[in-house]
């Protein structure tokens, strides 16, 4: 009695500090949100928490604003620029990692997956070094090539594991019957990982579009991006458009989210009703 006592004292105080630990990691993971959504609907000329009162104005100073808008459509363009090409180029080094049959599959899937390794900072940096030497900072193609390096991991990753899911047995009755390696992989095997390949093209768009470092070095004054306006903005200006700006951007990884999730269970949905009889 006298040992299991003090024993249960400690399992009491262990699950207290965890669930302590945890509400503090959730409060401090919570708070810029609930920080950032009363300043994007304050009517203060000023950055103000708590807001005086509510109004749209600084959502409608966005909208109205050519410089915030041009940023908003260059992140767009560049992310949907990104999004294709990390899909395409993903797609194909995925293929051989999982299909190909070379001994140093391992040290490639490692080369490739190696921006997720290395800091941003020093991509950064390398990217400003060599795109200044091609006369290419400030165009918006040094942006897009440089958010495909850092895009690309997550795609080679997420079109790895969906791959490995398609039996590559259909893909070789298909080439049996006459069908050359190319027409196999795009009428049987792309079909199959077509959601995988959104969803990998999503994930590229999101890093493409919530990129700051390599838009500060390489964006200039001609291809200025959403995220590099509103770092101009929290340096140079006060008012609440950069807060309305992030809660916006703030939705829009949720979106994308959503839509993965969507078509993850609708892709599941499909394998199942194609497995029953």
């Amino acid at each position: 009695m006298r040992t299991s006592a003090p024993n249960a004292w400690a399992a009491r105080i262990g699950r207290f500090s965890f669930r302590l630990y945890c509400a503090l990691v959730l409060l401090f993971l919570a708070a810029p949100v609930v920080i950032v959504v009363p300043l994007a609907f304050s009517s203060a000329d000023f950055l103000r928490f708590p807001p005086p009162s509510y109004s749209l104005r600084w959502f409608n100073n966005f909208l109205s604003r050519r410089d915030w808008m041009e940023a908003a459509a260059n992140s767009f363009k560049i992310g949907f620029l990104t999004a294709g090409l990390a899909t395409v180029l993903g797609t194909a080094a995925a293929y051989g990692l999982v299909r190909g049959r070379s001994r140093r599959k391992e040290a490639l899937y490692a080369f490739f997956i190696s921006p997720m390794i290395v800091p941003n900072i020093v991509f950064a940096l390398a990217l400003y070094y060599l795109f200044s030497r091609l006369r290419m900072v400030g165009n918006m193609w040094s942006l897009v090539l440089g958010h495909t390096v850092l895009a690309l991991p997550p795609v080679i990753i997420v079109l790895s594991a969906s791959l490995q899911s398609v039996d590559y047995a259909l893909e070789q009755a298909a080439m049996i019957h006459g069908a050359r390696r190319l027409r196999a992989f795009f009428e049987v095997t792309l079909p199959l990982i077509l959601p995988g390949m959104v969803t990998a093209a999503l994930f590229a768009f999101l890093v493409s579009f919530d990129d700051l470092l390599i838009a500060l070095f390489l964006s200039g004054s001609r291809a200025v991006t959403l995220p590099k306006r509103m770092w101009d903005g929290v340096r140079l200006e006060i008012d609440p458009t950069v807060a309305a700006v992030a809660l916006l951007v703030m939705l829009l990884p949720t979106v994308i989210l959503v839509m993965t999730a969507l078509l993850r269970k609708h892709a599941v949905g499909r394998g199942a009703e194609k497995a029953t009889p």
